[in-house]
């Protein structure tokens, strides 16, 4: 009973892993589609910011559970890894996991820590300076400012380049997380290898899209 109990903890704690990762992945998406907005056309861009800026339920509703959901995330994959790690026989340090598995999914830990720092960076330019702007400063509402801001991000090279590096890394972690959060819901199963290709696929164009957006805007304003 009591390993049946155990068994039950750990799986119920990778199903929630796995869906905190896939919420991730939704607002991902949404970030990246308003972000690639920004390379065609700075007043849809600005609009798009604008509505999302001041729209209560998503600076009060779906932005509170984006910031614990984040939390609650890298949290259980802290949680996750070191179980891992105390449940491994000694023997195991001499299995050559390289052989057996890619690097991303024996480095989500490495990965995981990067991109979490990235997004304290992130949340730092973006949300603390939104929450500055308009609930400290008390800044008049100006619907055109975000495009502006958002290129001034990228004028240096050395945080374009640490911004693009970050990408890179998250990029590893989609490879590996995607996949393996839809393995722990059921999905992967019924779709095989096509719904691997997806995400795969998305693993790739996403993180590379943010970093042709951040280059985009370094080399041309």
């Amino acid at each position: 009973m009591a390993k049946s109990a155990i068994l039950k903890s750990s799986i119920a704690k990778k199903v929630a892993m796995a869906l905190s990762g896939l919420f991730l992945i939704m607002f991902l998406s949404l970030h990246f589609f308003v972000n690639f907005i920004s390379v065609f056309s700075a007043d849809t861009y600005n609009a798009m910011s604008h509505f999302m800026g001041y729209n209560p339920l998503i600076q009060f509703v779906m932005q509170p559970i984006l910031i614990a959901g984040v939390v609650f995330h890298f949290v259980m994959g802290f949680v996750l890894e070191l179980k891992n790690r105390n449940a491994r026989p000694i023997a195991y340090a001499k299995y050559d996991g390289a052989s057996n598995a890619s690097w991303a999914s024996r480095n989500m830990i490495i990965s995981g820590l990067v991109v979490l720092a990235f997004l304290g960076l992130h949340m730092y330019d973006f949300w603390l300076h939104e929450i500055m702007h308009k609930y400290v400063e008390v800044n008049a509402i100006d619907p055109t400012r975000y495009y502006g801001e958002l290129i001034a991000k990228f004028e240096s090279p050395v945080r374009t380049g640490l911004y693009s590096v970050a990408f890179v890394l998250l990029a590893l972690h989609l490879w590996h997380g995607f996949t393996s959060s839809l393995q722990s819901v059921g999905f992967d199963s019924k779709i095989g290898k096509s719904l691997h290709k997806i995400c795969y696929a998305f693993a790739i164009i996403v993180p590379f899209g943010f970093i042709f957006i951040a280059l985009f805007h370094h080399f041309n304003n």
